[in-house]
């Protein structure tokens, strides 16, 4: 049995306890949590500062860790995703490496959860003997060519096949975007995904996706053609957002992924679209590639299931939930500390259908219990010089 106790514990679940107390066993399993009167401090260790769950990283592509640095910041989307195709063939020892150092860094700062992208199966031994749970995203693209239907289908039904799905780890055929995905493709998607799946989409990312559905313009029509392709896609009106609900299954979970143009429009489309949407911002890689940041205000106001993802070590500077509430709570600092771990935690742990061990400090769970080290002020902990220690 283990016993801890801090300054102020937050299950998440529940209003914040001064004085807190957890009482867990060996595997991590919480068997009591309370006040001081309700749960005996004898033999529990303090810790000053907060107590809190380990965190669910929501977006994260650890296959692409190798291009740590390799990439400009600022660019913008379009320039940014042929960096990424420039850089995919490295060495496989190399890559390898990297992604065991990724999964070790996402461990060491707390993260007992992943909703992870995979296009290959470089991660996929990592992932079978990692402490994490994942849940794959195997994403598919056939860049809307009709014509590689067939190929593509064989491909990922591969990388599907070879993925980790022992144990805990969860796996799902996914969409990679609204501009690289046609209709019959994702007609596969929702045909084959078991029910109960959660799916993931990037959203509305950049100016360019605005152009290519309102109007019929922008700089997709040039990306499509230096890969040799054509774009079959002339524009509908509309936000991509609303291509993507067209497409998709409002029965599954739906993860929509940077949503950094997302005005409040297409929330409460979305959100009567289907009750079962969740939102993953990653703060860090929208700054590392736009240099923008979503409209947070409009989610909050929206009532909006928001989690939070890193994205790749090519787009941010390390993998760290933390630190992605640290800039949220930099450049928006609206966002109150209570809301941004509930992003971190529990609508993460949800999102992933991983709510029944993870998300949240509650007895029977075993989410994880970590120790957010930062000074408190009226019980809120600031978060500028906060760090994160896993406890269990």
């Amino acid at each position: 049995m283990k016993k801890f106790t801090a300054d102020i514990v937050f299950p998440v679940s529940a209003e914040p306890i001064e004085n807190g107390v957890i009482v867990c066993d060996d595997s991590g399993k919480i068997e009591a949590i309370g006040t001081p009167a309700e749960v005996s401090t004898d033999d529990a260790q303090y810790y000053k500062g907060a107590l809190i769950p380990g965190f669910i990283n929501t977006h994260c592509h650890l296959e692409l860790s190798h291009m740590k640095g390799l990439v400009d910041t600022g660019t913008g989307l379009l320039p940014f995703i042929g960096s990424v195709v420039k850089f995919r063939d490295f060495p496989q020892e190399q890559i390898l490496d990297a992604i065991l150092a990724g999964d070790k860094e996402m461990y060491d700062q707390g993260i007992v959860a992943v909703g992870d992208i995979s296009n290959q199966l470089d991660t996929a031994a990592t992932k079978e003997a990692s402490k994490i749970d994942y849940y794959t995203f195997v994403e598919m693209f056939e860049f809307m060519q009709e014509s590689w239907l067939d190929s593509t289908i064989e491909k990922y039904n591969a990388v599907h096949a070879g993925q980790a799905s022992s144990g805990n780890n969860k796996k799902s055929y996914v969409p990679h975007a609204p501009y690289s995905v046609g209709a019959p493709l994702f007609e596969f998607i929702n045909k084959t995904n078991q029910a109960g799946s959660t799916v993931s989409i990037h959203n509305q990312e950049t100016l360019a996706e605005s152009d290519l559905f309102y109007k019929g313009t922008g700089g997709f029509y040039g990306f499509y053609k230096d890969f040799g392709l054509e774009l079959p896609f002339k524009g509908n009106g509309k936000s991509s957002i609303h291509y993507a609900m067209e497409h998709m299954d409002a029965a599954q979970k739906t993860l929509f992924v940077h949503n950094t143009l997302t005005t409040r429009e297409d929330i409460e489309s979305a959100h009567n679209w289907s009750s079962k949407v969740y939102w993953a911002t990653c703060p860090n890689a929208n700054l590392y590639i736009e240099n923008s940041l979503p409209d947070y205000k409009a989610f909050i106001e929206a009532g909006a299931k928001m989690t939070i993802g890193t994205d790749s070590l090519t787009s941010n500077w390390q993998l760290s939930i933390l630190e992605e509430m640290k800039s949220i709570a930099k450049f928006k600092s609206y966002v109150p500390f209570s809301e941004l771990l509930k992003w971190a935690t529990l609508n993460g742990a949800e999102a992933l259908s991983y709510e029944d061990r993870l998300g949240s400090l509650q007895v029977g769970k075993t989410p994880g219990i970590l120790h957010l080290e930062a000074e408190l002020e009226k019980g809120v902990p600031l978060l500028n010089n906060a760090s994160v220690n896993r406890l269990i």
